[in-house]
């Protein structure tokens, strides 16, 4: 009874610790992935800063557009950055270093009901590409190393079309510093073929529902008419909202709660910040990201 007693005492006082950290937090730090110009993702982000504001109390919410992918993952791994939006294969690659360091909370759901993308290989329709049989000793863009769809996903399927690695299958491959800069890539002729992320539902002339080729279309940075889709992925799991850990699950609770009620609370900001026609957010554990967490350690590692 006694040692009941004492085990009930010391989980209350870390409850109640994790609940003073959680109200000590003056400065609230968001991380933003890299793959588009660093102006766009601030005015997209800072609704949501005004929203954390708001709603918590914090003195000022910092946004950090990182400008690439693992300026955002080592932020998370170093505890400089409270919350991000990752991909699986960044998830993936900050779980194999630290898998306590962050808590995936929510993922994105799909006007379809599917909480999944695609990794899609573009080409302008004048090279005569058509699928990615015929891009064969073409140049290959890549999006960015810890890019799921801009790198991973294409470096462990496209082989399996093909039949040979993407370093002797094709002339040269070659990282283009994000996704917004990958699909310019191939629209300058830097590449022959450009791989994106994309819902890959809705209609191409749109840039479908959303995905890096959608908001170019949408900005008029690209005419989706210049373009042919080549090679498609298998579904990819949405990436994870994320939390560090060390906030402490009473915080970790109540930003789950903000998240999923932002999509009914200003629609707008929630399209921005997604950059694409979602449903909301739905639920998430570790697990979700199991598949890619081998597959990127199988190919890459950490």
């Amino acid at each position: 009874m006694f040692r009941k007693m004492v085990f009930g005492a010391v989980s209350l006082l870390a409850m109640a610790a994790s609940a003073a950290h959680a109200a000590d937090i003056k400065e609230f730090r968001v991380g933003i992935l890299g793959g588009e110009n660093e102006t766009d993702r601030l005015r997209n982000y800072q609704c949501l800063a005004d929203h954390l504001k708001s709603e918590f109390g914090f003195e000022k919410v910092s946004l950090f557009p990182a400008a690439d992918y693992d300026g955002v993952i080592q932020g998370l791994l170093g505890g400089t950055l409270d919350f991000a939006e990752l991909g699986a294969s960044g998830y993936a690659s900050v779980y194999l270093k630290d898998p306590k360091a962050v808590t995936p909370i929510l993922t994105t759901k799909q006007t379809d009901g599917s909480t999944g993308y695609y990794s899609i290989g573009l080409a302008l329709k004048t090279s005569g590409i058509t699928d990615i049989k015929s891009a064969k000793g073409k140049k290959l863009g890549y999006a960015d190393p810890d890019s799921t769809s801009g790198y991973l996903i294409p470096l462990t399927q496209i082989p399996k079309d093909t039949g040979a690695s993407n370093e002797t299958y094709f002339a040269s491959t070659q990282f283009n510093g994000g996704h917004e800069n990958n699909v310019l890539a191939v629209r300058d002729g830097k590449v022959d073929v450009a791989v994106d992320d994309s819902s890959g539902i809705g209609d191409f002339k749109n840039g479908y529902t959303s995905g890096t080729f959608h908001k170019e279309v949408a900005k008029g940075a690209v005419d989706p008419n210049d373009f042919v889709e080549v090679w498609r992925s298998g579904l990819i799991p949405n990436g994870p909202l994320v939390v560090r850990t060390a906030l402490g699950d009473d915080m970790t609770a109540k930003l789950t709660a903000f998240f999923t009620g932002l999509p009914a609370k200003d629609k707008a900001c929630f399209e921005g910040v997604e950059g694409g026609d979602f449903t909301g957010y739905v639920p998430v554990k570790p697990d979700f990201y199991s598949v890619i967490v081998e597959a990127r350690k199988a190919a890459i590692g950490g």
